[in-house]
């Protein structure tokens, strides 16, 4: 049992574990600078390269709401080492095909296995540690995670531009290729005391969570929030290389600097949790439409790498702080199951970004900065009303009590 373990081992596993949470980023972002190769090389549309994305997305989030109880009933050594080895096969088997509909299918298994990932390495933490040490350590979670959606894009440009978009997956299989064999010699079983799988009364958890209008309409806030940086993750890519004519270098670059945006709209949101609703929520949404209305008139006019970005990069800043605060106020509504609380929150916000990724994709081809603009402005509008409907349900729930 990892618990009676040496300190020094417990401590190598420790570092080990925060070297696979920016597993997750990188399996969603790495290749997104090559969408556009990706596209000519199996003479596709740009929208069957992006529904490879929202396939994964849609299997990370389904998978997330049941992991959980698997992972208390079985353990997490086996299935981390299972989904860690199907990491490598499937990206491998990606390079192999130029069939959208094989690679889907690969991106679909990929989303399981980085789910089994993310909660066993979570859950981890839970059972070698005390409470304190826990605390502490998950403090760090969201600043390590933020490492693979920030690098992952600049990695995956220059592994484009000096091989091709395979080297991307070769990375991936290489990257999990080296965790597995990490925990196969050196880690074991963490979990103290195997818990039966209680599947009816994780489903009443769910159906009681489900029924709550402010828990429910706050995930639709982090799903809309997420989906608006989503957007430019989807589309900007074919905006900068087909219309802007630059590298995929670029793409990495610009990706970078907007990874940056959400993580200080992070650190942003934090800072502001003890304000008022106005100030906290309704300052940020009007901030970001204004700023969309603006880039929707300034591209009548010009349409230019350095006025997309910098525009993005504050829009998604706005994301990033509305995010923070409703992520916290959502954690905390059912406090005495805050973790199925989590996994139905993670999991369903994923879902709504893939359903958002989705739409997207099949509503044309973006490639103007015009057409990029006008679909920031779509999803914000439906946050707002989501927002303003949230207000009035707070409102009327304090005036009840």
């Amino acid at each position: 049992m990892l618990r009676a373990a040496s300190e020094q081992r417990i401590r190598l596993i420790t570092i080990m574990a925060f070297v696979s949470i920016p597993l997750s980023g990188f399996v969603t972002d790495i290749y997104l600078p090559s969408f556009p190769s990706m596209a000519k090389e199996m003479m596709v549309p740009e929208k069957d390269i992006q529904i490879t994305l929202t396939s994964y997305l849609l299997s990370y989030g389904i998978s997330q709401l049941f992991v959980g109880g698997i992972l208390d009933s079985i353990g997490r050594y086996r299935p981390k080492l299972l989904a860690l080895f199907l990491l490598v096969v499937s990206s491998i088997l990606i390079t192999m095909t130029n069939s959208i509909a094989l690679i889907c299918l690969l991106r679909i298994l990929q989303g399981a296995a980085v789910s089994v990932l993310v909660v066993a390495t979570r859950a981890i933490f839970v059972d070698i540690y005390d409470a304190e040490r826990v605390k502490h350590y998950l403090s760090y979670f969201t600043i390590v995670w933020s490492c693979g959606p920030i690098l992952a894009p600049f990695l995956g440009g220059y592994l484009e531009k000096l091989f091709n978009w395979h080297a991307n997956f070769y990375f991936l299989a290489f990257y999990a290729g080296f965790l597995f064999l990490f925990e196969w010699f050196f880690s074991e079983e963490s979990l103290p005391e195997k818990k039966k799988l209680n599947l009816s009364e994780n489903i009443s958890l769910y159906k009681m969570m489900l029924k709550n209008r402010i828990f429910m309409l706050g995930i639709f806030i982090l799903g809309l929030s997420y989906s608006i940086v989503m957007l430019f993750n989807i589309t900007g890519p074919f905006i900068i290389e087909n219309t802007f004519h630059f590298t995929p270098v670029v793409i990495g670059y610009c990706t970078l600097i907007l990874g940056f945006s959400w993580m200080i709209g992070g650190f942003i949101g934090k800072r502001r949790l003890a304000l008022n609703f106005k100030p906290r929520i309704l300052l940020p949404i009007l901030l970001q439409l204004i700023l969309i209305t603006a880039l929707i008139i300034v591209s009548n006019f010009a349409q230019s790498l350095f006025i997309m970005i910098p525009f993005a990069f504050f829009i998604h800043i706005c994301s990033g702080i509305l995010f923070t605060s409703f992520f916290t106020t959502s954690m905390l509504y059912f406090p005495k199951n805050a973790g199925t609380a989590g996994g139905l929150m993670g999991g369903l916000v994923y879902v709504i970004t893939s359903v958002t990724s989705f739409i997207i994709s099949v509503t044309g081809t973006v490639t103007e900065q015009t057409g990029l603009s006008w679909r920031y402005l779509i999803i914000a509008l439906f946050l707002l009303g989501i927002i303003l409907i949230m207000h009035q349900a707070v409102k009327k729930e304090k005036a009840e009590n």
